[in-house]
């Protein structure tokens, strides 16, 4: 069986094209039938990779070509999501990885490689979007291969093979030149390239679970490669841990296979297979699933430490519990713990109070979509702002995380980006023209630095330039970096905003809400022009009187108010704020509501 069997997975940067591809391959290579109606991008199945048009979870799927299972993992371009590649790698036996013709190498996509590399995968380079009319396709390439050579990759996989590639077009080739033509020189390559599995079939059973999901009517579905042996429906298995001890025995009540985008049940399945297996109720990512005479554990793939934490609390607002149907703790506490389980590069602790919880992860980016697919659920929830996590070294002096940023802006706006980033304490690595007008800048920053950023260099480079950021290492603290520079309007009552109040404060700053937003004590309702907060009253009315005035009122025209995503809310707030989020709102609002106990804790802080 394994002989004409292929386990690869796909890897590139955010955006480059990896499911797309994946699409091709599976409309050349008969997954679908002729008057199957298939979605674009079919793997990103999810609502929210649908809507960012970004892959956030890894998935296995199956695809046959001229006798041969070519078993594909479709990974996560995006760092913040890199937990759930670390995790697929140990199930593959090569990597195709797929740069742009125009981008190149970006930082992500040396993370990925890195691990690839390090596992002693080959890869098979694809140069993809070959028919962009700014392709560079032979520096691409010159830089991929002194990615590996930084990334110390050995002989074997040095000698990669190449093929340029269209996937949205639908055709690869060795020529660089070719703009047509089909995916058949891929699937020849994957085939003649990637070894078929060379694991050991007459050995007990052995399984490293690497993915976690629940199903409806199984349960717990845990997917991996199958190590060693044969496993068959309902034989006894158990669950080890990264020490050898049990955590639980029971049967392998179901086993399923992929076959294009379906799971589908087999009697049986062989060392090299993916499979998923239902039946046990405990075990989780990175557990051994063994048959009973098994007492070694397969060893896990070591995952990078989170580098950055929100608080998830209870939401205490005025307005809690009227949009969404959880708002508990114990609601939270169990919807954060069934998250860590699944997504190893997640951490979570409890607060001394228990109404709050300390969530540590990779990036906003990470924690956004975690919040954004709770808040779909029906949570309510109140987040802080992101903090970093700091270490201590031998010495016992502080370190803090370090990102590479590459960033890609025209000409005109690289100056702005240099001072900015000079002001957050980044430190200038690389700055070199990209071709077409562009400058590429290299920085080695503080990640607490970057958080709150992403919009305001979206504003100064007008909304054309790219940010890519990746997890650099620990390094010296670089002491205090510059917040916010202007103050927020925050409600002095409770009430509907009205026009008549929001028109003046207007002059004062830029108000994040409309007429007849519900707005409570507290609530931050814009931001002031100066530095300093000011308490305003969005709620006051025009006084009638008895007397016809003289003039008539003009009507008052309001501009549209800022309405933030929850990313932007979620960078935009300072230390002493949070953000209100339930299944219909995203509010802004200061911690403490009370003005008299905000100034207390205020002076408090001071004199501390």
């Amino acid at each position: 069986m394994s002989a004409q069997q292929r386990n690869i997975a796909i890897i590139a940067h955010v955006d480059h094209g990896k499911t797309t591809l994946v699409d091709q391959l599976f409309r050349q290579s008969g997954t679908f039938r002729d008057n199957q109606r298939v979605e674009e991008r079919a793997m990103d199945s999810n609502d929210l990779e649908k809507e960012r048009g970004i892959t956030i979870l890894a998935k296995p799927t199956s695809i046959e070509w001229n006798g041969v299972r070519i078993n594909i993992v479709d990974t996560p371009g995006h760092a913040d999501f890199g937990g759930e590649v670390e995790r697929i790698l140990s199930m593959v036996d090569g990597v195709i990885l797929l740069v742009d013709s125009s981008e190149g190498a970006m930082p992500q996509t040396k993370f990925v490689t890195g691990k690839a590399l390090a596992l002693g995968l080959r890869p098979i380079v694809v140069v993809n979007k070959v028919d962009r009319p700014d392709e560079r396709i032979q520096e691409v390439l010159d830089e991929v291969f002194d990615l590996f050579v930084t990334l110390d990759a050995n002989d074997d996989q040095l000698e990669f093979p190449v093929l340029y590639a269209s996937g949205r077009n639908g055709y690869a080739s060795t020529d660089p030149d070719r703009r047509e033509g089909t995916l058949e020189p891929m699937f020849q390559m994957i085939v003649d390239h990637v070894p078929p599995p060379n694991l050991d079939e007459n050995a007990p059973f052995s399984f490293l679970a690497t993915l976690l999901d629940r199903d409806n009517f199984l349960g717990r579905v845990l997917t991996g490669r199958v190590q060693s042996g044969v496993i068959r429906v309902n034989d006894p298995i158990r669950a080890l841990d990264m020490d050898g001890k049990v955590i639980e025995t029971g049967r392998a009540s179901k086993i399923m296979t992929f076959r294009g985008l379906d799971r589908v049940p087999v009697d049986e399945a062989r060392a090299g297979d993916i499979i998923s297996i239902a039946g046990l109720t405990v075990a989780t990512v990175s557990n051994t699933i063994a048959a009973p005479e098994v007492t070694v554990p397969i060893k896990a793939q070591p995952i990078d430490p989170p580098t950055l934490s929100m608080r998830f609390a209870v939401n205490d607002s005025p307005m809690a519990g009227r949009e969404g149907s959880k708002v508990t703790s114990r609601m939270i506490r169990d919807r954060l713990e069934r998250e860590a389980e699944s997504n190893v590069a997640i951490r979570i602790t409890e607060s001394a109070d228990k109404d709050s919880f300390e969530v540590a992860g990779r990036g906003e980016l990470q924690l956004g979509v975690l919040i954004e697919t709770m808040r779909r659920e029906g949570f309510e929830l109140g987040i802080s702002r992101p903090r970093v996590l700091f270490q201590k070294d031998e010495d016992g002096n502080l370190l803090e995380p370090y990102e590479t940023v590459m960033i890609d802006v025209d000409d005109e706006h690289s100056g702005t980006v240099v001072d900015k980033m000079a002001i957050r304490k980044a430190e200038l690595t690389d700055m070199r023209p990209s071709g077409g007008g562009k400058t590429r800048i290299t920085f080695s920053a503080p990640s607490r630095g970057l958080i709150g950023y992403h919009g305001e260099f979206l504003s100064d480079t007008r909304g054309t330039g790219i940010m890519n950021r990746l997890f650099e290492k620990y390094g010296p603290h670089k002491g205090r970096i510059e917040g916010r520079k202007n103050g927020v309007l925050i409600s002095n009552g409770t009430g509907e905003a009205v026009a008549y109040a929001l028109g003046p404060l207007e002059e004062r700053g830029i108000l994040f809400v409309g007429v007849g937003t519900p707005l409570y004590e507290g609530m931050i309702i814009g931001e002031n022009a100066k530095p300093e907060d000011l308490e305003v009253n969005p709620m006051k009315s025009k006084q009638l009187t008895n007397f016809r005035s003289s003039g008539k009122d003009d009507a008052i025209r309001l501009t549209p108010p800022r309405i933030m995503t929850l990313e932007q809310a979620i960078a935009y707030i300072d230390d002493d704020e949070m953000v209100e989020v339930t299944p219909k709102s995203i509010r802004l609002r200061k911690a403490i509501l009370d003005p008299h106990e905000r100034k207390k804790a205020s002076r408090k802080k001071e004199a501390a």
